[in-house]
């Protein structure tokens, strides 16, 4: 849309051509919707309102603010970016938390098969032999015997967890901010979290400062765009600070959950008049932070969990043949 309205084609026009480039259906149907709303003499920015899954708040604001001052592809094109960045951001953190996860759960499902199918052939042949088990293999065997009995068990027990912590956030506050609080004290992954939050705090208030959204509205977007109660909350004393005159470097501080780099930053900004290129910088600075940290968590990953697969697997593999290691040993001697 920006690079389009930028070479001077009607707005409506541009949206036929966005709609025309699109294959999804239902966005299709959605850029043809907000289109006829504009035709029809409803501006952008309400246009888009209407749609609150798909354009927040601090969206919505920004083209209003585009409209208003008649930098509307300035504007359309500083959304670009600030989403782009925004989402890229989530990308990297979506890539450290993805990662374990998901061979975790490979190494459960291997280690679940091996206990239900694998073990009992074993388990079989172990009694033709007669003589007692070694009791890490009698132990293996038990665990095979009640996974079996009750798989169905384990499964709801963990199905039903992850759901209940899932609603359980969406539905009560208290938990919410109970987990919020919890993943900034988790080694390493918090720290990252930490350094997200930032990044999307100095980009967020250097996309709505830039676009001449007054600094207390401005506030009001980036306290939405942490994704974190703690800081969410210690914006919105910012915004109040500032409200009462404070300067923003002194309501910054006086939170105290901010790095000093962005003290010192918004300080420079303040005095320069600069405050929206000194926050780019700072975002900028912090995902790269959070990208090489991202980076160093995958690489100290990748061996701790080929021990846990090794451990696990290799552990299933030791007590069925360490009977029959034990046997060869008595038919040798």
């Amino acid at each position: 849309m920006a690079t389009m309205m930028k070479a001077g084609v009607p707005l409506v026009q541009s949206f036929d051509i966005v709609a025309e480039g699109t294959e999804k259906p239902k966005m299709q149907a959605l850029v043809n919707t907000i289109r006829n709303d504009v035709a029809s003499g409803s501006g952008l920015a309400p246009s888009l309102a209407k749609h609150p899954r798909l354009f927040d708040e601090l969206f919505c604001s920004l083209v209003a603010s585009g409209e208003d001052s008649g930098t509307l592809e300035v504007m359309l094109d500083r959304v670009a970016t600030y989403k782009e960045k925004t989402e890229a951001l989530k990308a990297k953190i979506k890539k450290a938390m993805t990662y374990p996860i998901a061979v975790i759960s490979v190494a459960v499902i291997v280690t679940g098969i091996l206990l239900i199918f694998v073990v009992p052939e074993f388990a079989n042949t172990f009694r033709s032999f007669g003589s007692d088990l070694p009791a890490f293999t009698q132990w293996v065997v038990a665990l095979s015997e009640f996974v079996q009995a009750k798989w169905w068990l384990i499964l709801g027990i963990g199905i039903a967890i992850f759901f209940a912590v899932k609603e359980a956030k969406l539905r009560s506050k208290k938990v919410a901010d109970w987990i919020d609080r919890f993943v900034l004290k988790i080694p390493i992954v918090g720290d990252i979290i930490y350094k997200s939050i930032i990044a999307r705090f100095s980009r967020t208030l250097a996309t709505t400062f830039a676009a001449g959204v007054p600094l207390v509205d401005a506030l009001n977007s980036v306290a939405g765009a942490t994704g974190n109660v703690v800081y969410s909350d210690a914006v919105l004393q910012i915004r109040d600070d500032v409200t009462t005159g404070t300067q923003l470097n002194q309501a910054i501080r006086a939170t105290g959950l901010f790095p000093t780099m962005l003290l010192q930053m918004v300080s420079i900004g303040e005095e320069s008049g600069a405050l929206d290129d000194m926050l780019d910088k700072v975002a900028n600075h912090y995902e790269v932070e959070v990208d090489n940290a991202v980076d160093s968590l995958t690489s100290l990953l990748e061996p701790m969990i080929m021990a846990v697969l090794g451990v696990l697997v290799g552990g299933l593999m030791v007590a069925m043949y360490l009977p029959i290691f034990t046997l060869g040993n008595v038919i040798g001697g």
